[in-house]
């Protein structure tokens, strides 16, 4: 079997892209493990899925490279956008995309006929314990910062979910962090029973902030869409930025603005096609 594909990226959060529209495809969660290998595949943080749906333009489905299902990738839902309007499947500059986190709406900045940035209305922030999911025992998670020990010291964490679980710690050096050893005993701490995306953030002003990500499923990666968002949530809950207003938030592979309200989570970012292709299945 052979099946063409579409290599996308946001801010270097890379995805292999999959038109599931008129023909779907068995076992993805094994394709997502063989396609995403740097070495023996194609390369990526996993394979999304473009399916029909039946509550919005198209449907996306995630998988990260270890075959596990994601609720939601802020990166690549802008990726999903720039593909269904580039290819002329849906010509409209306001695009709805079904995820497994509900519903979001999509503005397209569109230059030359082309999608180049989104944003995206991400939804509210969730910060009760038993939807993020957290094993503790609280109202109301975001309020407050709580302690977690790990073999090697405590760290003082604000979770928040933007469809995805994340843990957010502030630090004042995020550099010389050894991200390889310490993601994942947060990914696979029991106080988070689904697993968690950690963020290391450092606060450079009310505007702008410096992030690195372990995310679930995947390990290190130059961005991650979720992760900015649920990074300023908690950065204004913790009294480093300031809600309504655009936060920076610089990360390896490039730059996302977020803007948290009473309403909802604003993410503007860049979408880009690097190459399409054929990969044959055995």
């Amino acid at each position: 079997m052979k099946i063409p594909f579409t290599k996308m990226h946001g801010c270097g959060n890379d995805y292999i892209y999959i038109n599931c529209l008129e023909d779907e495809i068995e076992n993805p969660e094994s394709l997502s493990r063989s396609f995403s290998n740097r070495h023996f595949g194609i390369g990526g943080d996993g394979i999304v899925l473009i399916c029909p749906s039946e509550v919005a333009d198209v449907k996306m489905r995630m998988y990260n490279m270890d075959g596990s299902e994601g609720k939601m990738c802020g990166n690549a839902i802008r990726c999903v956008a720039k593909y269904v309007y580039d290819n002329d499947i849906v010509q409209t500059e306001t695009l709805k995309v079904e995820t497994l986190s509900g519903i979001k709406v999509i503005e397209l900045h569109i230059l030359d006929g082309k999608m180049q940035a989104a944003t995206v209305d991400m939804g509210q922030a969730i910060l009760e314990p038993d939807k993020i999911p957290l094993a503790l025992q609280a109202e109301r998670a975001g309020d407050f910062v709580f302690p977690l020990t790990l073999d090697n010291g405590t760290y003082a964490v604000t979770p928040v979910s933007m469809g995805n679980p994340h843990a957010v710690i502030f630090m004042d050096d995020i550099h010389s962090l050894d991200l390889a050893k310490i993601g994942p005993k947060f990914e696979h701490h029991p106080m988070f029973p689904e697993g968690v995306n950690t963020e290391f953030i450092q606060i450079e002003s009310k505007n702008s902030i410096i992030m690195r990500v372990w995310e679930r499923g995947s390990g290190e990666t130059l961005a991650c869409g979720t992760g900015a968002c649920a990074a300023v949530v908690a950065s204004v809950l913790n009294g480093h930025c300031d809600k309504n207003s655009d936060v920076t938030v610089k990360l390896l592979g490039g730059e996302l603005i977020i803007r948290y309200t009473d309403e909802t989570v604003y993410m503007t970012g860049p979408a880009t096609t690097v190459f399409t292709g054929l990969i044959e299945v055995r």
